[in-house]
């Protein structure tokens, strides 16, 4: 889970719990304050029923009290209190749509209804509410500030994906006094001085290329006036492995920078042009099973290299032919009768590694199929059974 994710996780948690908590105080406070008034009007009334044959005394209640005469009660309303007397009751109601309180006193014939505000319970409960409110409304300010704050790690890991992608001119641009700005400007350093390495390890590695090419083919023109056959042969060999050294460690390095240009084709055309750059003399030691064709999405020429070292392997180091091939729900499997690997896969695929008793080569060939598959997000198996190593490629 993303740190935006569980911000508003967080958040919601929090409003959810705050909404909850204002409600059940503002529901305490209303009890609290229909209770306080509902005592308070039961002393006023039990007052004017004492008085209630002194016409003076009880305007001097009302003035005291604030009380206002009504000619009705209102419809909507609700009873707080009612009791019963010998010769009349009395009744506290409360109007459903405001916060007035309003009195009802029977006595004989006679029908008191008044109403007055309780302004100061009335004033508590709203400054409550308010600043409960408030207090919703900062979480709110609250939550929207930290995104914001947050919202350039988005902008700066943007980057640093195109960077690892192999875009290297990919730089943030935020530019802030804060901790995220001193991260942008780590990035932008540390991408700075990523790039002038990779490019001068690019430049170095195109130069010795480039240098090693020419006295290797010159080499290879002077041994043909070498007259010892046995020598001869020994020295084309010689250079022949330097030369293919040479397009290896090339090859190795482009893995390392370049980004790949993806585009959609067939397991079968990755094998054709696979086959196209093995140059095999003698097509039955291989057998292609294609069981059940798929597309695949990724860069053609390196995974061509990629399939073209497998096969190779498995004619290098079959015991015994023909090697098959077999494609199959979104894998290619590459299968040789052979010994099994003296140790685990991962050990081979590193660069300069390889089988003890095969010294024909330099160890590259798999180092390279691992960095193609790792640049596509594919990946290889590697299981021995009934004699036959299977070397499976899965591009999911």
């Amino acid at each position: 889970m993303s740190i935006f994710k569980k911000i508003t996780f967080l958040f919601i948690a929090s409003f959810i719990l705050m909404s909850i908590i204002g409600l059940w105080i503002d529901n305490i406070n209303t009890k609290r304050i229909d209770d306080l008034i509902k005592q308070k009007y039961l002393d006023i009334a039990n007052e004017i029923l004492l008085n209630i044959e002194n016409q003076s005394k009880v305007k001097e209640l009302f003035e005291k009290y604030k009380l206002e005469p009504l000619d009705t009660v209102a419809q909507k309303s609700e009873t707080l209190y009612k009791k019963d007397y010998t010769f009349g009751y009395i009744s506290i109601n409360k109007e459903l749509l405001g916060d007035e309180f309003i009195l009802q006193i029977s006595y004989l014939d006679e029908m008191l209804i008044l109403k007055t505000p309780d302004e100061q319970n009335i004033n508590d409960k709203l400054q409550l509410n308010i600043l409960i409110f408030l207090d919703i409304f900062i979480l709110l300010l609250i939550f929207l500030y930290i995104l914001k704050l947050l919202h350039p790690l988005k902008q700066i890991t943007k980057e640093i994906e195109n960077f690892s992608d192999g875009n290297l001119n990919s730089r943030s641009k935020i530019n802030t006094n804060n901790e995220i700005g001193a991260l942008a400007r780590t990035f932008n350093t540390m991408a700075d001085s990523i790039e002038n390495l990779v490019i001068t390890r690019e430049e170095l590695l195109r130069d010795i290329g480039h240098e090693l090419k020419t006295p290797i083919t010159k080499g290879r023109f002077a041994v043909e006036k070498v007259d010892n056959p046995s020598q001869r042969d020994m020295l084309k060999k010689i250079f022949i492995d330097l030369e293919n050294l040479t397009n290896e460690l090339i090859e190795l390095e482009k893995l390392n920078s370049s980004k790949l240009e993806i585009n959609v084709f067939n397991a079968e055309t990755l094998l054709i042009e696979a086959f196209n750059k093995l140059y095999i003399a003698d097509e039955s030691k291989i057998i292609l099973n294609l069981e059940n064709d798929f597309q695949i999405t990724g860069n053609l020429q390196y995974l061509c290299t990629a399939m073209k070292n497998l096969i190779e392997n498995a004619l290098k180091y079959a015991s015994k032919f023909p090697i098959s091939i077999h494609i199959f729900e979104n894998k290619i499997c590459i299968s040789n009768y052979g010994k099994p690997l003296s140790k685990p896969l991962e050990y081979y695929l590193k660069p300069f590694t390889q089988e003890i008793s095969h010294r024909d080569g330099f160890g590259l060939g798999l180092s390279i199929v691992k960095k193609v598959l790792d640049k596509h997000g594919f990946h290889i198996n590697y299981e021995y059974k009934n004699g036959l190593n299977h070397f499976c490629v899965v591009f999911i």
